[in-house]
């Protein structure tokens, strides 16, 4: 499993309805991509559920390195870089996925967590914890999943969890989720992964 994101931060005064539109009219392409466990339209607007900033950021679990391949040089990434500019791409080794109980429930809102990975500890152990904060938010009322990656580059962690309701129970960024296409969740790996 590899975790994908990357972020779009528009001026203050961009008009958010243009990312729902775009989302509304393509966000359907993604559907059935193969490989793709699943893809969430996600979008912080300035001022609503603390969010400083206007922002357009889609969070991808890959079940296979092919299909993030295909997305990103296939065409389909061509497209958001040709309206936009070409976004960094932050990329993340998958260390855990969990579906909750809302699994098939309609995702409302997202939260993502980035944290470094703390110096001088044994990784083993910092990363059964990663994997054990997963299966906690999965198991809250209205997770509909939950995933931790690490990205071994620069030594941080990302903790991603759907929720089905307005009141997600994790801390951290919270988006709202435009649309969803997971045609491979089902094939996602789950608990941990090593």
């Amino acid at each position: 499993m590899q975790a994908m994101q990357y972020e779009l931060t528009l001026p203050a005064d961009y008009d958010m309805d243009v990312v729902r539109a775009r989302v509304a009219r393509i966000g359907h392409l993604l559907d059935d991509w193969e490989g793709l466990g699943f893809k969430t339209y996600l979008m912080r607007e300035r001022g609503v559920n603390g969010s400083p900033v206007n922002q357009y950021a889609p969070f991808y679990l890959w079940n296979t390195v092919e299909g993030m391949n295909t997305f990103l040089w296939g065409g389909a990434f061509q497209g958001l870089s040709d309206d936009f500019g070409r976004p960094s791409v932050r990329q993340w080794t998958g260390l855990s996925y969990e579906e909750g109980g809302a699994v098939g429930s309609p995702a409302r809102w997202a939260v993502r967590t980035r944290q470094p990975v703390p110096e001088g500890v044994e990784l083993a152990e910092v990363m059964a914890d990663a994997v054990g904060g997963t299966e906690r938010l999965a198991g809250e009322d209205g997770a509909v999943c939950a995933a931790a990656a690490v990205d071994t580059a620069r030594w941080e962690f990302v903790h991603f969890s759907l929720w089905a309701h307005e009141s997600p129970k994790a801390d951290g960024e919270v988006f709202e989720v435009l649309h969803v296409s997971a045609p491979g969740r089902e094939r996602l790996p789950r608990g941990r992964q090593w």
